[in-house]
């Protein structure tokens, strides 16, 4: 059986490169590229096969860009599952200026999936012979996949007995939670967005994540808040984790790294606070890394250590 399954619909090849300045209409001379493989559930997986965890990750794959994501994955050592499909896989890439130290994401909206092709995902997981402990859910929808995929999906999760772990945003997001998963982990903004609220403070935080959790759309809500740290939520109680301070070469996949050693460390029994320092520590540690290198075990390990908890 394996422990963890994660599921990316919308993965991308990412390019990161550096420019000392980014100017209008002129020629900007960049550094050689970096290539990565992305995408939400993809980078979760990384980041658990780094751990030692036993982790597949599923996704939609297809075209030359593609083929270049599953070679770069099986470099790696991660395990696929791939679903193929007639469009080419996207491309996102992301500028370092280093002048400014600013770093400048550009994202592409990825191709058209056809039913049968966002069906077959689905598919995939209903006919696993054994389900997975915890499924990761993790990234945008592309064009043609509608909204309540994801509902569709926690739906056969939870007859299957398996736990869900979702990071996305937008209507997606609204229509998962509608069916309950166990952990969401949103940002600050996409918290705003599902609720409508200004939350301009600690206090409003908590209440929205305690009133996500009231209503049973998410057992636990970590939310992150960027530099202000991060906010875990749960019926009982809940934590407040100061941002490390950190150099930051880039932040691309700092969300996802949290959400990969949040989930290895529950899947080895931690507790929810001792994940949830393993989480704030790879999402500093992914900082130290160019592109979207995330974190290293060695950083997290090192990192963890310094993570401060103030229980609320």
């Amino acid at each position: 059986m394996t422990e963890i399954l994660t599921l990316t619909m919308n993965p991308a090849l990412d390019l990161a490169t550096s420019t000392a300045s980014v100017t209008d209409t002129h020629k900007l001379r960049c550094s050689a590229p970096l290539r990565f493989p992305g995408g939400g559930g993809i980078n979760v997986a990384r980041v658990l096969q780094r751990m030692g965890a036993d982790c597949v990750a599923l996704y939609p794959v297809g075209g030359l860009q593609g083929q270049q994501l599953r070679q770069l994955l099986d470099g790696e050592q991660v395990r696929s599952r791939c679903v193929e499909i007639a469009g080419e896989t996207r491309e996102s890439f992301s500028v370092l200026e280093t002048s400014s130290g600013r770093e400048f994401r550009f994202v592409l909206p990825g191709p058209t999936l056809a039913p049968l092709e966002w069906q077959a995902c689905l598919d995939h997981f209903a006919d696993l012979d054994v389900p997975p402990r915890t499924l990761v859910a993790s990234g945008s929808l592309p064009p043609g996949v509608p909204i309540d995929f994801y509902a569709r999906l926690v739906r056969l999760a939870r007859a299957a007995g398996t736990r869900v772990v979702l990071d996305t945003s937008g209507p997606a997001l609204a229509e998962a939670l509608k069916e309950g998963v166990y952990l969401v982990k949103p940002s600050l903004r996409e918290l705003r967005e599902l609720t409508g609220q200004p939350l301009n403070d600690e206090a409003q935080w908590r209440a929205a994540a305690q009133q996500l959790v009231a209503s049973g759309q998410a057992e636990v809500v970590a939310l992150s808040l960027g530099e202000q740290g991060a906010l875990l939520v749960t019926a009982e109680k809940t934590w407040h984790a100061p941002a490390l301070a950190q150099q930051v070469l880039s932040a691309t996949g700092a969300g996802d790294s949290f959400v990969g050693a949040m989930v290895w460390a529950l899947s080895r029994q931690a507790g929810l606070a001792d994940a949830f320092r393993y989480g704030v520590a790879a999402g500093s540690a992914a900082l130290l890394s160019a592109g979207t290198g995330l974190c290293s075990k060695a950083d997290v390990e090192r990192l963890y250590a310094e993570v401060g908890l103030n229980q609320a």
